[in-house]
């Protein structure tokens, strides 16, 4: 007697499928576990917080299905304008979703202006954070609309460019508990409004005011805030050490300050700040004072917490890492980027005493030699990045180093290193935990050391061969088989890859940017090979691959649909397949089109025209500015489009 077995879902829980729903971390396990059946969609649907939405077509479909977002991210959906907000909020059946809603991005949303805005902040009562960084048209009604968000705790404004002290005034009134705020770029905001702000907003914990024309009178403001933790002031020309004497006895929470670039600071400001803050854990003065007094390193003894220094740029001596070596026993991170002074000795003080330190940058310390590296190997055991990028000193045994004690190293720059080769490779494959790889310009590697990597860093997730002259079809071949987990690769100008190589990259499916700059043994059949399986691809260089015809974009045009950013400068392409191309990429927001020899002025104006509701940025010959109609033009900057020309 036959039986019918029971299907296993039907005796799960709905709470014990929840659990399972949980423990998915990859957005690709979660697609495949919603596709698996309706129940287990319809638990993913109950359960989802966090929604990041590509297409605008499908925004409705998708709120309606999910009804429980805390996050909402539109930052990289074109097409984002009040109407879009109207349809979403008076649609009856699919006004639920912003009950919930605590989270929104809306970063880059040019199209989107006060009539929105109003119409989000009445509809999601609840928001608590709120990202419009770069919507360049942003101004002073846009920042009343968002005022109306009461509850309001953080708020990003990056580069507002029209917001000004009344708009600022606004959003202080009418949300007094923002705990985060950043107002980077917003060139309109002057002491006066950061004056009110501080009056206003105690509850602070992070501002970041960089690159405004500030003065040390906001600063003299910002020392009032009873609980900032973290200030942010880069590039602030007008900021100077009586400032950072303001803060010295004010901001009783301060843990983090960043005065990188700020021309008009030295390190007796420095010092003074931290003269009144015991409890500094990070501090960036990168780029800020030309060199690196003994008094302000002498300072951190005092900061037995101490875990970040940055002092990129400036001029350092052994007896500084010396000091540094013994006060800063906690210390985690050090950016010495650029830095001179930086020699073998120095770095031997350093880590001898900073044994703990997990992220080191000697960007351009040219002096640097194996002795140094060897030293940071056998005492910093737990490092997790490393940048050395043109320090061309270090050879191969520096990665034997790094391969014997650097077991969790995750993050290496070696660009421009002229010293690595093959061999070296072999040692640095023994970091089988590596996410990031840079050796672009190293010219003495080839695809026998790119095996190596390949065969046992298997996370590898970002990989940089920039002008590796040596690396071909075979270097690509090992990739494709041992680095599955490839996001990023830069291929431009390794002028020995050709179509069979295309081929190999086709089964790196989870590949997102993709860089082949100047390959031109390249041809459509590649390109099509490559785009058929990759079709997760949102950025894609093809600037000089002129071999590829109108049938490898046609392909890519067909394929390629999350592209968001596309270069095709001096590639061969004709007026009706780039029509085609920038009609179906329907998600594409940044696009290079320089030098298109074989594309008419006609064929520019129908692109244009086609697009011009979703683009952001666009990259054009000079020429084409006297050329196209004012009509076109007129329409690509009502719509916030950034036209840059070349």
């Amino acid at each position: 007697m036959s039986t019918r077995s029971t299907p296993i879902l039907s005796v799960l829980t709905e709470d014990l499928l929840i659990r399972i729903n949980e423990k998915l971390v990859q957005d690709s396990d979660r697609k495949t576990w919603r596709l698996i059946c309706k129940e287990l969609h319809r638990v993913d649907s109950l359960t989802r917080k966090t929604l990041r939405v590509l297409h605008v077509e499908f925004l409705l479909t998708l709120l309606k299905n999910y009804t429980n977002l805390h996050t909402l991210d539109l930052s990289v959906c074109p097409r984002i304008d009040d109407g879009t907000i109207s349809l979403l909020l008076h649609h009856v059946d699919h006004s639920i979703w912003a009950r919930n809603l605590k989270c929104l991005n809306l970063s880059r949303a040019n199209g989107l202006k006060f009539a929105g805005l109003e119409m989000l902040v009445g509809g999601c009562k609840g928001l608590e954070s709120v990202d419009v960084s770069y919507c360049c048209g942003f101004g002073d009604r846009e920042a009343a609309a968002i005022s109306g968000c009461g509850g309001l705790r953080e708020l990003r404004m990056d580069k507002c460019l029209g917001v000004s002290d009344v708009g600022l005034a606004k959003i202080v009134v009418g949300c007094g508990r923002l705990e985060r705020l950043s107002l980077k770029w917003c060139m309109e905001i002057s002491d006066l409004g950061v004056e009110l702000l501080c009056k206003k907003c105690l509850e602070l914990k992070f501002l970041d005011v960089s690159y405004l024309k500030v003065t040390n009178e906001s600063l003299r403001s910002i020392a009032s805030l009873p609980k900032l933790e973290d200030l942010a002031m880069v590039g602030c020309p007008f900021v100077n050490d009586v400032g950072l004497q303001f803060l010295e006895n004010g901001c009783p929470l301060l843990q983090k300050i960043d005065v990188a670039r700020c021309d008009c600071v030295s390190s007796y400001g420095l010092s003074s700040l931290i003269g009144g803050h015991s409890g500094l854990l990070h501090i960036d003065a990168g780029h800020c004072f030309s060199e690196v007094s003994p008094s302000f390193v002498k300072c951190t003894q005092k900061l037995k917490n101490l875990n970040t220094i940055i002092i990129d740029g400036g001029r350092v001596s052994d007896t500084i890492f010396q000091t540094i070596s013994n006060n800063c026993k906690s210390l985690i991170e050090i950016g010495l980027s650029k830095c001179e002074g930086v020699t073998n000795m120095g770095i031997i003080q350093l880590v001898s005493g900073c044994v703990n330190l997990k992220i080191i940058n000697l960007t351009c310390c040219c002096s640097i030699a194996d002795a140094a590296i060897t030293a940071i190997a056998n005492s910093c055991r737990n490092l997790l990045c490393l940048k050395l990028e043109s320090c061309n000193m270090i050879t191969e045994k520096s990665l034997e180093q790094l391969g014997l004690h650097c077991l969790l190293l995750e993050v290496l720059d070696l660009t421009d290193c002229c010293g690595i080769n093959d061999r070296g490779l072999e040692r640095l494959s023994r970091c089988s935990r590596l996410l990031c790889l840079k050796l672009g310009l190293c010219t003495n590697i080839s695809d026998k050391g790119l095996l190596y990597i390949a065969s046992n860093c298997s996370e590898l997730h970002e990989l940089d061969l920039y002008r590796c002259k040596n690396i071909g079809d075979g270097g690509l071949a090992a990739l494709s088989s041992g680095c599955k987990k490839l996001r990023k690769l830069n291929l431009s100008y390794c002028i020995e890859v050709t179509d069979k190589g295309m081929k190999s990259l086709g089964y790196l499916e989870e590949l997102s940017d993709l860089e082949l700059r100047g390959l031109d043994k390249i041809t459509g059949v590649g390109l099509t090979a490559l785009v058929t399986r990759c079709k997760r691809l949102t950025y894609l260089d093809l600037k000089h691959c002129e071999k590829i015809d109108d049938s490898g974009f046609q392909v890519l045009a067909y394929y390629s649909r999350n592209l968001r950013q596309l270069n095709l400068s001096y590639c061969a392409i004709t007026d009706m397949t780039l029509c085609m191309l920038m009609g179906n990429l329907t998600r594409l927001q940044d696009v290079d089109l320089v030098h298109l020899t074989n594309v008419t002025v006609e064929g520019f104006e129908l692109v244009l025209r086609a697009c011009c509701v979703r683009i952001k940025k666009i990259k054009l010959v000079a020429a084409l500015s006297f050329l196209l109609s004012s009509e076109v033009q007129g329409i690509l900057h009502a719509r916030g489009c950034k036209i840059r020309w070349d």
